[in-house]
């Protein structure tokens, strides 16, 4: 993997779609989101040459203390604690197993971190079925990966809000897509086409 390609990437698709991310928070939370994952993006492409110096796991690390100083609201902590987690427990040269074991130990990390489950229209409602297609290994995983991201974070459209500000909205919730769910299958998709 070509980690300065891959991080270019994966943070500069979080600065194209900050309008998209901005009116899908917008119709269900307070309408930061897209400005605070830019923001964090930023600032993570501003470390790029020391990142670019680093190991997998220290450049994650690295990323996760900026996403949690720089990213507003609660997506810092969020996107921060997963990247954090994931760089502890990723070996150095990590293959889909691993990537599914440490990815199971970043979902329970955010599990307990925001006190929410699988299935609360969350980003976990794509990290979950994202972690059991890699667990489950096979044949064109990598599409399979990128397809499973995108569709899970638009099935959060027909899921209540249970945690964060959307829960307030009761009914009036259903039909829109997660941001956070948006922002992650846009990061994993975009990872998935640089490999």
């Amino acid at each position: 993997m070509d980690l300065k390609r891959s991080l270019q990437a994966c943070t500069q698709v979080l600065v194209d779609h900050v309008e998209e991310l901005t009116e899908l928070d917008s119709a269900i939370g307070d309408g930061d989101h897209g400005l605070n994952m830019r923001r964090g993006a930023l600032a993570i492409q501003a470390k790029m040459a020391e990142l670019e110096t680093k190991s997998l796991n220290d450049a994650l690390k690295t990323m996760g203390m900026t996403c949690m100083s720089t990213v507003g609201g609660s997506s810092g902590p969020v996107f921060g604690t997963l990247m954090v987690t994931l760089g502890k427990e990723l070996p150095a040269q990590p293959a889909s197993a691993d990537v599914a074991r440490a990815l199971a130990a970043g979902i329970a990390a955010l599990c307990k971190l925001g006190k929410v489950e699988v299935g609360q229209k969350t980003l976990l409602d794509v990290l979950d079925p994202v972690q059991k297609v890699l667990a489950a290994g096979g044949d064109d995983l990598v599409a399979r990966v990128r397809q499973c991201a995108l569709d899970s974070a638009q099935a959060t459209a027909q899921m209540d809000a249970i945690k964060g500000r959307a829960s307030f909205l009761g009914d009036r919730a259903l039909g829109h897509v997660d941001p956070g769910s948006r922002s992650m299958a846009l990061i994993i998709s975009t990872l998935c086409d640089t490999l």
